[in-house]
């Protein structure tokens, strides 16, 4: 596994390196061998003593961008905290289903192969009085959260967008993952309301 060690308002020494060195070895044996880790410690980053040293971790795993980030009074205080989350994260990846995008070549492959057999039906075909339907609700309760930590949940569960309650104003918003590698933000305005 790479490791690439960054820091910000810390120096960062030899021994601090090997004890970071030594913490992401809990990773190895879980993640891809060809994984690459980027850590980034910030110091100074709260007033808090207890929160004082920010670390940021991003997990590049067979193709799966995983990332944590966690506080503590030390930065390996911090890394030992964000490790344990981001082995449930590694796990939670590998026995995950397959990737949508995988999902969606497999699907294309198969339209394709349909269509050389002559069984889809073109444009043409379609009758023009179908309408679209709904296939599918889904239900679930509204947690107040801010946009962080709706990013973080989006990452988790590996979607593209992701509808959550937002916490600073109690509106119905989301949260999307654009192409560029930035996120977006829907708040929706009813009527004249601002």
């Amino acid at each position: 596994m790479r490791t690439v060690v960054k820091a910000r308002n810390l120096e960062l020494s030899d021994r601090l390196r090997s004890q970071i060195d030594r913490k992401l070895r809990r990773l190895d044996r879980i993640a891809h061998p060809d994984a690459e880790v980027t850590v980034e410690l910030i110091a100074n980053a709260s007033h808090a003593n207890d929160a004082s040293h920010v670390a940021e971790v991003t997990l590049v795993s067979n193709g799966t961008v995983l990332r944590g980030v966690s506080s503590g009074a030390t930065p390996i205080a911090a890394i030992d905290t964000l490790l344990d989350k981001l082995e449930r994260q590694v796990i939670r990846a590998k026995t995950k289903p397959r990737r949508q995008h995988l999902r969606e070549a497999d699907e294309t492959q198969d339209i394709l192969a349909r269509e050389g057999q002559g069984s889809i039906a073109t444009d043409e075909e379609v009758a023009p009085t179908q309408t679209p339907s709904v296939m599918r609700i889904k239900r679930f309760d509204m947690v107040p959260m801010f946009e962080e930590d709706a990013i973080a949940r989006m990452q988790e569960l590996g979607h593209e967008f992701f509808v959550f309650l937002n916490a600073e104003n109690e509106r119905i918003c989301v949260v999307y993952a654009r192409r560029d590698g930035t996120y977006g933000l829907i708040e929706p305005v009813v009527g004249d309301r601002r």
